[in-house]
């Protein structure tokens, strides 16, 4: 058994109503979750996730999006500063992208590693401290469900049903229990939850 620091495992995800983290159209379809993410709940949200977080895990598609868009809104003075205090996070934070394709990471402070979900999560929490953020990567937030990696969830839930695209929770999954720690509602019917595993 590998030893543990207590490092929590963090996970976030903007979902449909029924389940999906993007439409029919494939995995660039946002139409439905867009809207939403850019409110006042959203952001603060947001700001939430990565307090406590010293260390950010992404699939290789979404660190591509992320770093190709996120550093240069650190810089950008006429940028919501709660979007400026998470791009500023992401840059200078450690980051841990999974592919099975990329050889070398091209962003600074951020190393490839091609393994499991589960085994890379495990390694991380026996050293270090702070949390360990999932980052919107759903690619990895199912291998970690499956595997009760996860200590908390945060969930920003659209109220557009899609019909249609990847879902995050399948069949199959462990069953577990959880505890709501924060729920905040917008003015577009987003509503931000903050989930925590009942160990």
């Amino acid at each position: 058994m590998t030893s543990s620091t207590g490092r929590k495992v963090t996970a976030n995800i903007a979902l449909t109503l029924d389940g999906h983290y993007n439409g029919p159209a494939g995995p660039a379809d946002f139409g439905a979750i867009a809207p939403y993410v850019t409110t006042d709940v959203a952001r603060d949200h947001m700001s939430r996730i990565w307090e406590n977080a010293t260390t950010a895990v992404l699939g290789r598609n979404n660190a591509e999006g992320f770093l190709g868009f996120w550093p240069s809104v650190a810089g950008n003075e006429d940028a919501d500063p709660r979007d400026r205090g998470y791009a500023k996070w992401l840059v200078d934070t450690e980051k841990v992208v999974l592919s099975t394709t990329l050889t070398e990471a091209p962003w600074e402070r951020a190393r490839v590693v091609n393994a499991p979900a589960a085994d890379v999560v495990t390694d991380l929490k026996a050293t270090g401290e702070g949390e360990i953020l999932v980052n919107s990567s759903a690619s990895v937030i199912k291998p970690l469900l499956a595997a009760d990696l996860i200590d908390r969830l945060y969930l920003l839930i659209c109220p557009e049903i899609t019909g249609g695209g990847r879902r995050l929770f399948d069949d199959g999954l462990p069953a577990t229990k959880w505890t709501l720690t924060r729920q905040e509602t917008g003015s577009l019917g987003e509503t931000a939850l903050i989930y925590d595993r009942v160990h």
